[in-house]
């Protein structure tokens, strides 16, 4: 098999039998022993062999991927054989690791030519340059004169370097190429943008080179590996993978700020939270908080500092997201590491492996919503070599009680969630067929050669890369009207493309990578107009003069806005904030984490009605989940709830539709499907489109991770079977696509589609176009190219990327067949009132619920409302059966 595991490691002696005298003495003098991923790497880099390493932070990982490539340099420079070549390219997708790596490696380069010196050996420097583009002109001269032989850089500056005329050459002695953080791109278009690069590195060098992938949370590795090594022809590169990922201890818990989750009002439960977040951080040396969203870091931040201002202030308690200036995250970022922070707050910023010092405890608020997530989140403490990760997840309704108990369960039991890799991304394709075109005059049959090898797009079809080559070519006059012209020329006979027009290699350099442009307001503070962060363009439409939120951690006045800026002051202490409504951030529950829970669902389903009692249930929760007596209660109440009041707990393979009323007596039709939010949206677009047509009336859609609900029409007589029925027979893909066409989400995804297509250009010849302008052009080119072609290349794209990316039309295919053939059972209830599993998704769908606190009282009313209902089912109503004992007498 090209694929293999590396099932034992070398021993202490073989692992240092293949470096350089100096060198492992360089590395025993260092470091005390091996950590586990180096016992195997350092023998399989020094025999050429591809491998894939993953394992978890603070594990040498970077060293594992470096040491046999050093000496094996040094062994060069010591024969005199060191050229000025470019000989090992580092990639990761964080600007801020790759300097942190290169400090990293200048340490042991300048220390191992002293040791070698001392036995008598003059070794030259090895020199180690990053190439991003914050790199200045200068130095990227210097460069030029002087290549590194070490390069660090980005996906998006290696595919620029890539088309460098004069640096490209430097490539071209080329041996090893270390991809860091691959789960981080493996499953965006930035990795697939690298993968094609790769494949044209190759090209370019003419030979194979040594790939090496650097990462903490993959699953499976078998796909992983893959991604990394691409096709040699037909068959897959070989590839070793270095599974040491779960060597690490792992210390979790699942907490509840308060012992009675249902009925603890808004203020009770956030004044708890803050307590308990006070005790953790307090008792722990530099604690990371996690929030799921930007504006989520700025509430905790704020109600930190303002309860305990004297010990969380700017010098102890910092925040950290992607909307905060880059100046305030490094500055966040160097005192992190020099310890002289308690605690940061971030949304993902800090999800990435840059160096941020010793983490003794990672706090999550809320569910990471994936078990990679968690793990990875969990894996920033405990940075030193045999520490233990300790994660604790603050929990705040019975969902994420749940939700996080399985997930950490999950964790221990070293289960990760599937990793996708998108493939056949036509945008990113387009981008690397004019940078093709740019080096040379092409055959379409080599070129397909080229493209092939790489794993995203081994199964592109000739005739889809032919329609690409058309549009490039600027093969539509339809286009030429509205000023979008050829970057290639394309002769189809003789199938061949090459280079076209002058301005090409401009287009190229200036509209190059896969990260579109976002609508973003720069922040300023009067009466210096000092930058201080940046806020949605649809946050600042909704603020009114004098209005104020919270940014950064600190309170600011809006006074006006002037086109992309805002002016704000300061304000003066015990003002009460508006916190910033951060847009699609959210993040979905995995499909998999999802159907653990269902299987645990089925599992506490059959220990209910088994009558075990509640003090063994409860008892089987606390040994079982990372989970203290009250939240194991909480669990258990839960179920029981929902078992008497409805006699339905769908579980793995079954999907209940509920049809009942809120407390407004609205009507609505709850889909208990447990699938993660992407599989449900696609599901519930398709089922709304067919309800809709089936009662003669649009219906409202509310999506979450945990099912869907349709707010119907009270007279509308439904037929859930028929309903069903035509789910299972519906061409999914083009209902879907029909039910798109016309919303925002398309005509957004089409602007980013066009913009990575060069269809639409985000920098001519040096000048910035504002995303407005991008959106009206690429508005007016929908209409355009739809008439063209309905299957015009970047209309198929955006489909693609909205139906597979956005949504998870194949789960949600799976889904449906199931249903069809009978494994997943589909069946009804009618409720006078929404029953417990669907409570929370009754209050989403409640517009005039803002406020969290306005949540709590209707969650709290929505449970009141099913607890008479439960009382009056049993003889002895005065209090809830399960706080006695199980139910042994149901009334039809």
């Amino acid at each position: 098999m090209p694929i293999e595991y590396a099932n034992k490691p070398f021993s202490d002696k073989e692992s240092l039998e293949c470096l350089e005298s100096y060198v492992s003495k360089w590395f025993t003098r260092t470091y005390a022993e091996f950590t586990p991923p180096q016992r195997y790497s350092f023998k399989l880099i020094s025999q050429g062999e591809n491998v894939l390493i993953t394992a978890p932070t603070g594990s040498g990982k970077t060293l594992s991927g470096f040491m046999s490539i050093l000496s094996e340099l040094f062994k060069l420079g010591e024969k005199g054989e060191l050229e000025d070549k470019v000989y090992c390219i580092y990639i990761s997708p964080l600007k801020a690791l790759n300097n942190d790596v290169k400090k990293n490696l200048l340490t042991p380069l300048v220390e191992i030519r002293q040791i070698a010196e001392e036995e008598g050996i003059k070794l030259p420097e090895i020199r180690v340059g990053v190439r991003t583009g914050d790199v200045p002109q200068n130095e990227k001269q210097k460069q030029l004169k002087e290549p590194p032989h070490i390069l660090i850089t980005t996906p998006e500056s290696l595919a620029v370097l890539l088309n460098a005329p004069k640096f490209s050459e430097h490539l071209k002695s080329l041996k090893w190429v270390v991809v860091d953080e691959i789960h981080e791109l493996a499953s965006n278009k930035r990795g697939v943008h690298l993968s094609l690069s790769l494949e044209r590195l190759r090209e370019l060098v003419g030979r194979e080179f040594c790939r090496i992938g650097l990462g903490a949370t993959l699953h499976p590795l078998k796909e992983a590996a893959k991604f990394l090594v691409g096709y040699g022809g037909k068959e897959i590169r070989s590839c070793k993978i270095v599974d040491v990922s779960w060597y690490k201890p792992l210390d979790l818990k699942v907490l509840s700020p308060v012992e009675d989750i249902v009925h603890a009002s808004a203020e009770e439960l956030n004044e708890a939270l803050y307590e308990l977040l006070d005790e953790l951080i307090s008792t722990h040396t530099t604690t990371l908080v996690f929030t799921n969203t930007r504006s989520g870091t700025e509430r905790v931040v704020f109600h930190l500092k303002d309860k305990w201002g004297e010990k969380y202030t700017d010098e102890t308690l910092g925040a950290h997201h992607g909307s905060l200036s880059r100046d305030t995250r490094l500055e966040v970022e160097d005192r992190l590491k020099k310890g002289m922070l308690k605690a940061v707050v971030c949304s993902t910023s800090l999800e990435l492996g840059i160096d941020i010092g010793y983490i003794d405890l990672v706090v999550q608020i809320g569910s990471p919503k994936s078990i990679t997530r968690a793990v990875q989140r969990i894996g920033r403490s405990g940075h030193k070599f045999k520490d233990t990760a300790r994660g604790r997840i603050i929990v705040l309704d019975r969902d994420d009680l749940v939700e996080c108990a399985v997930m950490l369960q999950c964790a221990r039991e070293r289960k990760l969630d599937e990793i996708q890799i998108p493939e056949n991304c036509l945008d990113i394709l387009a981008q690397h067929v004019v940078g093709m075109a740019l080096t040379q005059k092409w055959k379409v049959k080599d070129a397909l050669r080229v493209i092939r090898r790489s794993y995203c797009y081994h199964h592109l079809k000739e005739d889809l890369f032919i329609s690409l080559l058309h549009y490039l070519a600027g093969h539509y006059a339809e286009l030429e009207d509205q000023r979008v012209y050829g970057k290639i020329w394309f002769d189809e006979r003789e199938g061949v493309f090459g280079r076209r027009g002058k301005y090409t290699r401009l287009i190229y350099y200036l509209n190059l990578g896969a990260i579109p442009d976002e609508v973003k307001i720069d922040v300023y503070k009067l009466p210096n107009r000092i930058y201080i962060g940046g806020i949605e363009e649809g946050f600042l439409e909704r603020l009114k003069h004098g209005d104020i939120f919270v940014l950064g951690g600190k309170l600011y006045k809006f006074r006006y806005a002037r086109g992309m800026r805002c002016y704000v002051e300061d304000v003066p202490k015990g003002a009460v904030p508006t916190i910033p409504a951060w847009f699609s951030e959210m993040l979905p529950l995995s499909f998999d984490l999802a159907e653990e829970i269902r299987a645990f669902r089925s599992e506490m389903r059959e220990k209910i009605r088994r009558s075990e009692s509640k003090e063994k249930i409860v008892s089987w929760l606390e040994k079982s989940f990372p989970i203290d007596h009250a939240a194991a209660n909480s669990i258990y109440e839960y179920f029981i709830e929902q078992e008497i009041y409805t006699g339905k707990i769908p579980g793995l393979n079954e999907i209940l539709v509920e049809e009942t009323y809120d407390l407004e007596r609205r009507r609505f039709l709850v889909f208990h499907s447990l699938f993660g939010r992407r599989t449900n949206d696609a599901l519930s677009r398709a089922v709304a489109v067919i309800l809709s047509d089936q009662i003669g009336h649009n219906v409202g859609v509310i999506v979450s991770d945990n099912g869907f609900a349709l707010l119907v029409p009270e007279k509308r007589r439904i037929s859930l079977d028929k309903l069903i029925k035509e789910l299972t027979q519906c061409d999914l893909e083009e209902l879907l696509k029909n039910s798109i066409r016309r919303t925002e989400l398309m005509k957004r995804r089409f602007r980013h589609c066009s913009a990575r297509s060069f269809l639409v250009l985000r920098n001519y010849k040096g000048y910035k176009i504002s995303v407005s302008k991008q959106q009206l052009s690429s508005q007016s080119l929908l209409k355009v190219v739809e008439e063209i072609d309905p299957n015009f290349p970047v209309i198929q794209e955006t489909y693609r990327e909205i139906l597979e990316d956005i949504l998870d039309i194949k789960r949600a295919k799976e889904v449906i067949k199931k249903i069809k053939n009978g494994d997943i059972m589909v069946e009804s209830i009618s409720t006078e009132f929404p029953s417990p599993f669907a409570h929370n998704l009754i209050v989403l769908g409640e517009a005039d619920i803002v406020l969290m606190e306005d949540r709590r009282k209707r969650l709290i009313q929505l449970h009141e409302a099913i607890m008479k209902k439960i009382k009056k089912k049993y003889a002895e109503p005065a209090a809830p059966p399960y706080l006695t004992a199980p139910p042994t007498k149901r009334e039809d």
